[in-house]
């Protein structure tokens, strides 16, 4: 069995009878997996996680989970429909796991419900993707997101996007391309394409450090991942540059 039926057998085992649908999203319904992507998976639950669904959800995961080029990382979010239909801004998370926060998860205790702007890009790509697991057409449950709150979950994200720069250069870069196209054009891309239409756009000083990241993103594992000190010298001048173009559409809009 697969990482993605194992995790989907996980959420059907705990959630049921109050599971409504599960859906595919993320790079999967963007444009492929590539070497380093996570399995993202939504799920639409008619009420809030009880404690021991919390508890045997983070197990389960744990086990599930992964970060090697045997075994993908998984992001599953859970999400209350009454908290997201009809749609409101900042919508509430029922559950959230992702890699990132293992420690933390082992820590201190499986995650509680709380605001998720993020959630406004998430389910705009499940929508688009409409790629169901188990359940509906995602488009019988969620109501549509307006870009107005898509630049909005875009932007409240810059701050903690930036203090992990440092540790996780490609995703930052990468994710900020994926931004500045999202506030310009409206729609949410995978992240090489997102990267190419940066590109396209960048004058040539500060091209190579994001050549460089869509270079890891589609060829290399975390583990594989290099900056020579040329191109790491020029990380933050790119960034910069991408922030004065993001902070440009954010005042003409």
């Amino acid at each position: 069995m697969d990482q993605l039926d194992q995790t989907v057998g996980l959420v059907r085992d705990v959630l049921s009878p109050d599971l409504l649908g599960t859906y595919l999203h993320g790079s999967a319904v963007l444009g492929g997996l590539r070497a380093a992507s996570d399995l993202d998976v939504l799920a639409v639950t008619r009420r809030t996680l009880d404690d021991r669904s919390r508890r045997a959800l983070t197990e389960g995961l744990l086990e599930i989970s992964g970060l090697s080029p045997t075994v993908r990382p998984v992001e599953l979010t859970v999400v209350v429909l009454s908290e997201v239909r009809p749609w409101r801004f900042p919508p509430t998370g029922d559950f959230l796991f992702g890699e990132w926060l293992r420690d933390e998860l082992q820590d201190g205790g499986p995650p509680q419900p709380g605001p998720m702007p993020d959630l406004a890009l998430a389910l705009t790509v499940v929508l688009s993707g409409d790629h169901p697991l188990t359940g509906p057409p995602p488009g019988h449950l969620l109501d549509p997101v307006p870009r107005t709150d898509l630049v909005r979950a875009s932007l409240l994200g810059l701050p903690g996007l930036l203090a992990d720069l440092a540790d996780d250069t490609r995703n930052v870069l990468l994710t900020l391309a994926r931004i500045w196209t999202t506030l310009a054009t409206g729609e949410i891309r995978s992240k090489d394409t997102a990267a190419d239409w940066a590109l396209a756009r960048l004058p040539p000083d500060h091209r190579p450090v994001l050549e460089h990241a869509r270079y890891l993103y589609l060829n290399r594992h975390y583990e594989e991942e290099t900056w020579s000190p040329g191109l790491k010298a020029r990380v933050r001048p790119h960034v910069d540059e991408v922030l004065a173009r993001i902070d440009h559409l954010r005042h003409r809009g």
